[in-house]
Parts: C-alpha cells; structure tokens; sequence
C-alpha cells in the first residue's frame, strides 16, 4: 500500500481508528468523528442570508458522552506528524479538551496542555496510544478532582433518548460548573448571551448534582414569571414530582426541587419574607437566573435571600454580568468559570447577527432654546435654556419630532415588510403612548385592517400588558408593532422580532446587551436569520465601548432624502431596563411600574413641557461600519475593504493569479465574504460610477488595484465581438450563449450551478441531460463553462 496515495479519511479508517481502538476506545460511545461543532456564522447579502463554513473536528474523544477530553486532527500523509497541531490546539480552546493530537497515519504527535508531562509535546507511535483512563486520570489529577468529586463529576447527562445533545459552549459551562461544585466552590457564576440556552445549562447542572447525590435540595431563583412558568414546563420537566413552585406565599417542605421568584418569597413587611420558614440550611443549592438583575447589589431585597442561604452553594447565571461602584457580580460571585459571549454566538452562527440604521435629528444635534417668555401648549413657562437629546421626551417633548421619528419607522417598514415584529423603547409611558398615536394616524390602512398593528405594552395599562403573549406568539400576526419603555426590555423572548427601534436614551452597557438579547435568537421556520436596530439616540454608540462583545453586520446613517433602509435591501425577499416591571405576577405580588413618566430622581413631579410648533427633520450624516473584531471602522470603506483583501491577495499578480486559477469564482466572492468584505455596499458604489452592474472581479480591482472597471454587460460585448462563440454549433453555442446571458443578468453565481439549466431560457431548449449531452457529457459540459469565464476575464491573464 502507498500510503501518500491514501486520502484524509483512508488515514483515519486505516490508521487512526484502529490505534484507538487498540488502546481501549470505545468507538460507539467514546469517539466521535467529523464533529461539526458550531452552525457557520450567518452572513447577510441584502435581504437574503448564507451560512459560512462550520468548525469540523476530524475526531472528538470523550471519556463519557458530552466530556470531551482529547481531539485529534487527520491530515492525508502528504502532510509531516504535526501539520494538524494548530488547527488541533485552536478546537481545544473552544471545546476545553486539554489532550491535542496530530497525526498523518506514521504516528500521533501529542500536545499536553496540563503542564503535567515532562514535555508539552512528544511523538508517538501508532501504538502508544494512551488509554481512555490513563487520560481520564491525567485531566482529574489536572482539574484537582479528587475520588469523592469523581463520583458527581462522573455522572452522567439526563438523556430524553431524543438523541438532543447540548452544544459544545453548552458542555463546557456544564461540565465547569459541576466540576467546581464537586471541588466544593460555593459560588459559582456562567455568562452566557441571551438565547443561548442558559436555562436547559442550568438544567443539565442541577440533574448531575441532584442525581449523584452531591445536593438534595434545590432553589430555582428567578425574578419573571413567565420565566418559572416556562423552565417548569420545558427544560425542568424531568424532575417531574421532585419540583415545586413556590406561589400563594405558601411553603411546603416535602419536595426536593423548588422554583420562585423573588417576588414569591420576600416583601417589604417581615411576614411576607416566607424564604424564612425554611431553616437557613434547608438549601443546599440555590440557582439564580439573570443574576445581575438584583442578587449583585449588596442591599437589595434579593440579596437577603441569598444571604439567609449562604451556607448554600449558589450558581449565577447572566448574559451581562454588572460591575459599577454599587453594584457587583464578580464580587460576590468570583470570576466567571465559562463566558460565552454575544460575539463568539454570532461567530458561531448559534445567534443572529443585526444591521443598524442610524438616525441623526437636526433638533438633537443643535439643541432647543425657549424665546424669551416662550410657554407650551399647556401655558408652561418654559425654562429658559438649551435642551438637547437628552432631555426630549423626558422634560420637553417636540411634537414634530414624535412625528419624524413615526414616519421613519413607518418608511422602514413600507420598504421592507411592513408585518415584521417590531419593538418602540421609547423613554417613558407618555412617550410610548404618544409614539403609538402618532404610528397609528402614518398607518391608517394597516389599522384599519386590524386595530392591533399598533400596541402600547407598558406596565400600567392591562389592554396591552394582555397583547403581549400574541406579540411573541411567531402564528400571531397582531400586534406588528409595539412601543414600550421598560416592560418588554427583559424576559420578552419575542424570537421573530425583526426590527428594534431605539427612541431611549441607554447609558448603562447592561441595558443595552439585554435589547440586542431581544432579536438575537434564530427561527428558521420563520425566516428570522438577522434583524435591524434602528437608533434615533446614539445608543448604538456603545458599540464603541470596549465592554461591547457583538459586532453588527452594518452600521447604516442615511443622509438627506435618502431612503431609511440599507441600499441593499428590498422589500419582497423574504429588550432592557435593569429592574423593569414585573412580566406576569402571581397572586400576592405586583408589577413593578419602573416607567412612570413623571418622577424626578428626588422623587418629586418633573415638569414636561410640551411643544408643538418646532420643526424637525433628519439631517446627513456618514456610513459607519463594524468589522469582524467588533471594533467600528473609521477609516473609509474603501481603504477598509483595501486592507482585508490585501491580507488575502498582497498584489494585484495574486488575486489575479487566483481569480484565474479558480474552478469556482463565486468561492473567491465567498471568502472575501467570510473575511469582512461589504460587497452589497462595494458594488453600489462601483454601480455609481458604470451606471451599470459590475462583477465582484472588477469592484475588487477597482477599489483595491485602482483599475480601471468593467460592467458585466460591457465584459459580455467585449467577448461576443471576438467571435467566441464561433467555435461551437448547435445547442452548445446556444447553451453557451444563454450562459452569457444570464452573467450579464445576474453575475457570475449562477452560471457556475448545472441547476441552471433548469432554468429559462434553457429548459426551453431541452432538458438538462440533453444540454449537458451536447457537449459530450457533464465534464466536457464544466470544461466549457470554465474556459467560458476564462475568456470572460482573459484581460485578467
């Protein structure tokens, strides 16, 4: 056998899997080959999205299902011992495996990242292979498991046997967490981005302590109703009669399994505190969602019960854990045993990536000031000063700013989908209801329609507070579009909310990871893959802030006339307040209604003046972007997109080398894709200058090698008038001919697909068979698609 003939996978069926095998790997419940571990980040064109390349594992080694220890990465023996090694070591990062092999059939090169070896790598041989207890022992002695935490930590995942499997982010922050209880670690804290399953994580922990033994009783701490009503129905379900809800102010202590929210058990007056019936060890465990929430402020209410319970081991979990002077989570919690975080979600392709349009108002900018004397409509003496963004809608309200704001909105929707599920931050109640009103009188067809299109969902007004479950109910049309201010900007889980809409003021870098938390989750049956924030007050500044972990696909400010929507989008084609009010009280508690428009923060009346004869209007200002890193880009689009393409093709001679070289050109549009290159925005630019559609090959030219650019049309002329066709009769010249026809039309993608044949003008000259038949077979019929592109760009040769 010539073993540098054998492919990648002939090695590993050959080499690697009977030298596991050897070694004492189960391969049925131990090993796992060609592991796909994320989804492939979601990249939007347009209104139209695709996936990109997914994390694939050639194999994953696991001492019991779902703990990874090892992984290993094949290569064809063409490549040395350790040519794997790096990609290898990158997995483990993310996959928290301390044990990295390499190999190419010859042998296994082995990186030990426990610091316990006497060298980090050493090369092995096909049959010392190390045993799956020889590592399990490694990574406990690593860990500092000792044999009473093995017994917990060995024990296994609740299994439904629907063959569901935690991701990979998932595994880790489980097995972390548990680890650390198991050492005896009694406060432990998870970071996790919203909608990305803290509660199911939290689940799976609770399951293997309870199970092995290691805690008996359990307090599930949340502070939303619908968020105990939902983890008892879905994720908590197996614990079956074990579990309780705590509810009525009522205790019962036979059960093992317990679910509350704050609310339930504490109040301002001592005998509401009920948490107090039960001795202050009855708890062995207490899990606290959302923990940044109130169980961080050291006099909160929440914090009592934590305190009363602090013999407890106490598991937070947040998507945004909050550090300012008053109020810690590291403090209390230590530091975070996992993060997973909002950007590595959206790299992942597990969280939906977003566009922002940003909205300037002349009035915001320049500021207000009173003429002298000057009253509002309510016969106010205005005071006179100048009043800017931060004081619209909360101490003076513009009329006709409402107004342009609604009508933005409004314009949005109209170009796009004017049933998207949108949510209005708006300051304050008053603000909301008047931002209704002013939605509803721009949109008289849609409410005539249905009076529901438009809701105002605050905490005080029971008629919206009940439209709420439609709102995040995907088979629910109504309400479309709903303004709020603090209600829905936490525990709101609205999955096919597509546009967020910020008229509020956010300065804290909590409050505003929950809003982008509220359109973060995927829903495929939905066609939700991406959503649009659309920012009147500079909230989405703080993506500048070096807290900020989640880039947006693109920052959009339209100037003048222009439309509100990204010039690369067309219609057809297709929350977070840090103690907002309550979401479904039970009996005996009460909605918290943190939005009241008229309390000072000395607790006195605020004045708000009310203006109506001021003009407003939106003024210019630039297209900002945000690259791969996060980080916004201030250099020009085109010095941006200069850079990313020269760190692929360092010279003009490359990229051409490349283009021409290439099977597929679609795959070079592809990476560059991948690699942070805007191309919806490079190829309007480009459009401006041709007044015509160019090719992908002549934007990148053009803008990276300043030369000089073709439209797709002008490139197909330029090859009909050398007579290329001349060469071919019959169905292959007509074939070839439609083929030209159709890059002229839509570019190079979908002459590069044999499905096009499928298609007009083709399907008309016979059947795919047939056409591919007249060059005489499927290669004969590729080979003249590709010396088709190639005289498309022989000015590239």
């Amino acid at each position: 056998m010539n073993k540098k003939s054998l492919s990648e996978r002939d090695i590993c069926t050959k080499f690697i899997t009977p030298a596991l095998q050897k070694a004492g790997w189960d391969i049925q419940t131990q090993v796992l080959e060609e592991v796909s571990f994320t989804a492939g980040r979601i990249i939007v064109r347009g209104r139209l999205h695709a996936r990109g390349q997914t994390r694939r594992a050639d194999y994953v080694l696991s001492y019991q299902k779902n703990q990874p220890i090892a992984v290993i990465e094949a290569k064809d023996n063409k490549h040395s011992l350790g040519d794997g090694m790096q990609q290898a070591l990158a997995y483990s990062d993310a996959l928290d495996t301390p044990f990295v092999f390499s190999s190419n059939g010859d042998g296994f090169l082995f990186h030990d990242r426990t610091g316990l070896s006497d060298k980090t790598e050493t090369t092995l041989s096909l049959d010392e292979f190390p045993s799956p207890e020889e590592l399990w022992a490694r990574y406990c002695q690593y860990k500092g498991i000792d044999q009473e935490a093995r017994k917990t930590v060995e024990h296994p995942y609740y299994d439904d046997g629907s063959g569901r499997t935690p991701r990979y982010y998932q595994s880790v922050a489980i097995n972390r967490a548990v680890e650390a209880a198991a050492k005896g670690q009694d406060r432990i804290l998870l970071v996790m981005a919203t909608g990305t399953g803290k509660t199911f994580t939290a689940f799976q922990i609770i399951w293997r302590l309870w199970k092995s033994g290691r805690k008996k009783r359990i307090l599930f701490l949340a502070d939303r109703n619908i968020l105990v009503d939902q983890t008892r129905i879905n994720d908590f379900q197996p614990f079956g009669q074990a579990m309780t809800k705590v509810s009525k102010r009522t205790i019962d202590k036979s059960y093992e399994i317990y679910l509350s929210l704050y609310q339930a058990v504490t109040g301002n007056e001592e005998e509401k505190n009920i948490y107090k019936q039960f001795s202050p060890d009855f708890f062995d465990l207490i899990v606290i969602d959302e923990c940044h929430r109130g169980s961080a402020a050291a006099d909160s209410a929440w914090r009592a019960i934590l305190e009363y319970f602090s013999s407890a081991t106490h598991i937070g979990l947040t998507a945004t854990p909050k550090e300012t002077k008053d109020v810690s989570n590291i403090d209390y919690f230590g530091e975070p045993v996992y993060t997973y975080s909002l950007k590595q979600g959206i790299e992942d392709g597990f969280l939906a990536p977003y566009k922002v349009v940003r909205v300037d108002i002349d009035k915001d900018l320049q500021g207000w000031r009173p003429s002298k004397g000057q009253t509002d409509k309510h016969g106010e003496l205005i005071e006179d000063r100048i009043y800017n963004q931060k004081d619209f809608d909360r101490n003076l309200v513009l009329e006709k700013r409402t107004e342009v704001v609604a009508a933005k909105i409004t314009e949005f929707l109209e170009r796009s989908d004017p049933f998207q599920k949108t949510i209005v931050f708006c300051e304050d109640i008053d603000h909301a209801e008047r931002m209704r009103q002013a939605l509803v009188n721009l949109n008289p067809k849609r409410v005539a329609e249905n009076r529901k299109y438009v809701m105002r969902i605050t905490g005080d007004e029971n008629e919206g507070k009940a439209e709420l479950d439609n709102f995040i109910n995907p088979e629910e049309r109504y309400p479309v579009i709903a303004t709020t201010s603090k209600l829905m900007t936490t525990g709101v889980d609205a999955k096919t909310c597509k546009l967020i809409v910020l008229d509020q003021r956010i300065q804290s870098m909590t409050e505003f990871k929950q809003i982008i938390g509220r359109g973060t989750r995927i829903d495929d049956d939905y066609n939700k893959h991406w959503f649009t924030i659309l920012d009147f007050k500079k909230a989405t500044e703080l993506f500048a802030d070096p807290d900020f972990d989640g880039d947006p696909v693109k920052v959009y400010a339209p100037q003048g006339d222009q439309p509100i929507n990204p010039d690369d989008e067309h219609a057809g084609e297709d929350g977070i307040a840090e103690e907002p009010a309550d979401y479904g009280a039970d009996e005996g508690e009460q909605w918290h209604n943190d939005d009241t428009p008229d309390d000072d923060d000395g607790g006195g009346k605020r004045i708000k003046y009310v203006v109506g004869n001021v003009d407003v209007s939106v003024i210019a200002e630039r297209v900002q972007y945000l690259g791969p890193d996060g980080k916004l880009i201030t250099e020009s689009l085109k010095d941006y997109t200069r850079k990313r393409v020269k760190e692929h093709f360092a010279s003009v001679d490359e990229f051409l080398r490349r283009w021409t070289d290439s099977e597929r050109k679609q795959a070079i549009v592809e990476e560059l894709a991948e690699a942070g290159v805007f191309w919806d925005d490079l190829i309007a630019d480009v459009r401006k200058t041709l007044g015509d559609d160019p090719d992908p090959f002549d934007v990148i030219c053009h803008i990276v090698y300043d030369q000089p650019p073709l439209s797709r049309r002008q490139r197909a002329e330029q090859l009909r008038r050398t007579g290329y066709f001349d060469k071919y009769e019959g169905a292959a010249r007509q074939v070839l001919d439609g083929l030209l026809s159709k890059y002229t039309d839509a570019g190079i993608e979908p002459i590069e697909d044999v499905k096009v044949l499928r298609l007009d003008p083709f399907r008309q000259m016979g059947s795919p068979i047939e056409l591919v038949g007249a060059f005489g077979g499927k290669q004969g019929y590729t080979e003249a698609v590709q010396a088709l592109e190639q005289a498309l760009y022989s000015d590239a040769s």
